[in-house]
């Protein structure tokens, strides 16, 4: 129902309203550690509406392999009522509506745990996010601390359809004037955050016969033997593309897209903007998944994910998996399904085949446990990250 209403034109004003410099604000968003209070619940900004072009562009932008995501005859012979969005594009989605709130100030992104894909994300699906802290860790005077907390990605219909964890470190206070306060419930109580313990995975009913033709050869449960490591062929080359994809997404950290900020930090992050660790992600899960991933209906999800270096435009990514386990899939699906466990290691300006030759099983040991292991660090390797994926069996 619209009405109409008219308003005053619109007339110059500035040249009659005096400049006042006493008078100005500089809002700015993220936390500092100190204001990050163990318990606290963030109810994030925006949201964001999933459209089908979107979904279809994010795929093939990430150069995703599984036709799920591609091939809408494909997802619904397959059981979905539709063609679902990409996990990295669920996951990218719900992590950015959060930076505002919850990392728009942090120094790093320390790791991705227990992250779980709860139901699929269709086209017009709106998808709001929520952060509570878990916990802060303050490690002295002048030091960055680490935060622990956790996210949820729900829906209209207010079912969670992802939840994870994840360690941010971020820097404190110090003489700076605090963040934009959040607003406050009008009864005062921290919202409801409905995190899902012992989750069931909500998933269509599987036809007796799914769809064959589209998929790769060799990707269905029984071609993963455990301790089986698969190069992928492929590289990607990030160009300043990252710069509006960051925003396609909803993620503000100006780390990200703006050379002034980017170039006025110190250390390792000083100068051209970092590539949100996000879609490296995404473009490392897409350059293995016509090896690893086109035979499966779902992402169960993923855990231990370090962003061990960063990249810049100009780096060129490149991609290897490893199996680390393989079972029958729980009940009624365990005669045509398994639950395959990878894990997957990012690596950049290098081969994959090349950095295999040059660092052999070092390549997949954890960076954070090499000093103690007395093994130097990899330089080329940028990304490491378990993952479990839900695959269709050949027989």
């Amino acid at each position: 129902m619209s009405q109409a209403i008219r308003f005053r034109p619109q007339v110059e004003l500035a040249r009659t309203v005096g400049v006042d410099v006493g008078k100005v604000r500089h809002p700015h968003y993220g936390r500092y550690l100190e204001e990050f209070e163990p318990g606290q619940v963030f109810v994030h900004p925006r949201g964001f509406t999933f459209f089908r072009a979107q979904m279809e562009a994010f795929a093939r932008t990430y150069m995703q392999c599984n036709p799920l995501y591609l091939n809408e005859e494909f997802a619904r012979a397959s059981g979905f009522t539709g063609l679902p969005a990409s996990p990295q594009m669920v996951f990218n989605v719900v992590l950015s509506l959060g930076v505002q709130n919850d990392s728009e100030k942090a120094m790093a992104n320390l790791g991705y745990y227990d992250a779980q894909y709860l139901q699929p994300v269709y086209a017009q699906d709106t998808i709001r996010s929520l952060t509570k802290v878990i916990d802060r860790k303050e490690r002295g005077a002048g030091k960055p601390g680490i935060v622990t907390i956790r996210t949820l990605g729900i829906n209209q219909n207010d079912q969670v359809v992802l939840q994870y964890q994840r360690k941010i470190m971020v820097a404190g206070q110090g003489g700076r004037p605090p963040t934009t306060p959040l607003p406050t419930s009008a009864d005062g109580l921290m919202p409801a955050f409905p995190w899902v313990d012992d989750a069931a995975v909500v998933l269509p009913r599987f036809p007796d016969v799914l769809p064959a033709g589209l998929t790769g050869p060799r990707s269905c449960c029984e071609d993963f033997a455990v301790g089986e490591i698969i190069v992928h062929a492929n590289g990607r080359t990030i160009t300043d593309e990252h710069l509006p994809l960051t925003y396609a997404v909803g993620n503000t950290h100006p780390l990200h897209f703006d050379r002034v900020f980017s170039s006025g930090l110190s250390g390792k992050m000083s100068g051209d903007p970092i590539v949100y660790g996000g879609l490296v992600f995404a473009w490392l899960e897409g350059l293995a998944s016509r090896d690893v991933s086109d035979n499966s209906v779902w992402e169960l999800g993923f855990t231990e994910g370090y962003h061990t270096q960063p990249s810049i435009a100009g780096d060129t990514v490149a991609a290897l998996s490893r199996v680390l386990a393989s079972e029958d899939a729980p009940g009624e699906l365990a005669g045509r399904f398994g639950i395959v466990s990878f894990q997957l290691i990012g690596v950049k300006n290098v081969s994959a085949a090349e950095a295999l030759a040059k660092h052999g099983a070092d390549l997949f040991i954890k960076e954070n446990d090499k000093k103690d292991l007395g093994k130097e660090k990899i330089d080329e390797k940028i990304f490491e990250i378990e993952r479990r994926l839900l695959i269709r069996k050949r027989r």
